[in-house]
């Protein structure tokens, strides 16, 4: 009987964690990546404790992790007046066992294939090719592959994994019924301005009010001349998302075209306008989700990542949920071999839950203190504690927490998803 083979479409963040996973329990497996070539593309990220704790199980060291971004020190929520509405210590300041990182998607996902083509050699990952479809077999699944040529092929594996994205042909023919990707009026804007740190030197800041903000947070420690890379992110909603929709998915943007919406946030400790200024370049997109589906496999094959679960970037989750997805399938084929069954038994434990934490991020996940702020006083007030008192913003952000994944205390106590040592 051959050995198991398992196909990964997909070679970003939820692709990769996979590989590296499946490599550490002896699972074979072949990582197809759409684009011709890797290249470190993207913004800032932030990386919650639960799922550092998985990458350095993995084996990624902190040191590794620490040349592609920054140990967050801080959240804090600001009015538009600049006043704290709610803010705590972040990670190892916190009292988590393991860090909270800030750093670049694309350095992040380069890091992840370097590290993999290393343990698993260079075959591991095989570029300019996508994955269109599946057909089921006796024996497992066979990927129906294009490649950067326009060419075409055949790959028979035991299992299939879409870790495809938001766009994934694997969900569309497993969904074919899905809703279109979901809008709900919330542009961003990002960028990185080369700019002093700013509150604690490593703050995740979230500034404005639920219709109009901005996001700042570092992605590198500062130079010799005290200055680091900011990663920033200026959203507004619109009354009605019919009348943008000729907003792209992504594209660059002048700095002019959005600057004036944050033209007078000036701070004594922020200049917004000097901020944004001084980016080389910006980007433009919708803030998208997908609707939940009532479930993430169809047989020999699985979703992870945004293939699955795309959902709002208000609580940092992405990147963080995808790599305890593949955590999550690995400990599945531990305990019940490469087979459907381990598939099955992954969607039980988490297709619900990420569901709801889906619709949680709809709702502005952390970001919803600012709609109560808004509801209970318009969003002007001198003292927050007359708005919203102390324990009821703390109880609202130990809430999200725990529906997120890394309530403190329950994830310094929990067992390693996969014991030390542990193979298929």
């Amino acid at each position: 009987m051959s050995a198991p083979h398992v196909i990964i479409a997909g070679g970003g963040v939820a692709g990769l964690s996979l590989g590296l996973t499946l490599h550490q329990i002896g699972v074979p497996f072949t990582v197809l990546e759409a684009v011709a070539e890797l290249k470190p593309l993207g913004v800032g990220i932030n990386v919650q404790p639960n799922a550092v704790r998985e990458l350095m199980e993995m084996g990624i060291t902190a040191s590794e992790l620490e040349q592609v971004g920054v140990s967050v020190r801080e959240w804090a929520l600001v009015g538009q007046q600049g006043q704290d509405i709610y803010a705590e210590a972040r990670g190892t300041d916190a009292g988590y066992h393991w860090p909270q990182y800030a750093m670049h998607r694309g350095k992040f996902q380069m890091l992840l294939a370097e590290v993999l083509q290393r343990r698993a050699g260079p075959d591991a990952i095989r570029l300019g090719a996508r994955v269109t479809g599946y057909t089921k077999t006796p024996r497992g699944v066979t990927a129906q592959i294009i490649h950067t040529d326009g060419t075409t092929s055949d790959m028979a594996g035991s299992l299939l994994i879409g870790a495809d994205g938001i766009h994934s042909n694997i969900r569309a023919q497993m969904h074919p019924d899905q809703p279109p990707i979901h809008w709900g009026g919330a542009i961003m804007w990002r960028g990185t301005t080369r700019a002093k740190p700013i509150r604690t030197g490593s703050s995740f800041i979230g500034l404005g009010t639920h219709r109009q903000r901005m996001v700042i947070y570092p992605i590198s420690p500062p130079d010799a001349d005290g200055l680091a890379q900011i990663n920033w992110i200026g959203e507004i909603t619109v009354d009605d998302p019919e009348a943008r929709k000729n907003i792209g998915w992504f594209r660059q943007v002048g700095i002019a075209d959005f600057a004036h919406h944050f033209a007078d946030w000036t701070y004594d400790w922020l200049d917004v306008p000097a901020l944004l200024a001084g980016a080389d370049v910006a980007y433009e997109n919708p803030m998208i989700d997908r609707d939940p589906v009532p479930t993430w496999v169809d047989g020999p094959v699985a979703l992870m990542g945004d293939a699955a679960h795309a959902m709002y970037p208000t609580g940092s989750n992405g990147a963080s949920q995808a790599i305890i997805d593949a955590r999550e399938i690995g400990a599945a084929f531990v305990g019940q071999g490469v087979t459907a069954a381990a598939l099955a038994s992954y969607d039980a434990k988490l297709c619900a839950p990420v569901s709801e934490l889906i619709l949680r991020n709809r709702g502005l996940g952390p970001f919803g203190l600012l709609t109560m702020v808004n509801d209970r006083c318009g969003g002007e007030f001198s003292n927050i504690d007359d708005v919203i008192p102390p324990a009821e913003r703390t109880e609202f952000m130990g809430k999200y927490k725990a529906a997120a994944g890394f309530a403190m205390e329950t994830l310094n106590n929990a067992p390693p998803t996969l014991a030390k040592g542990a193979k298929v």
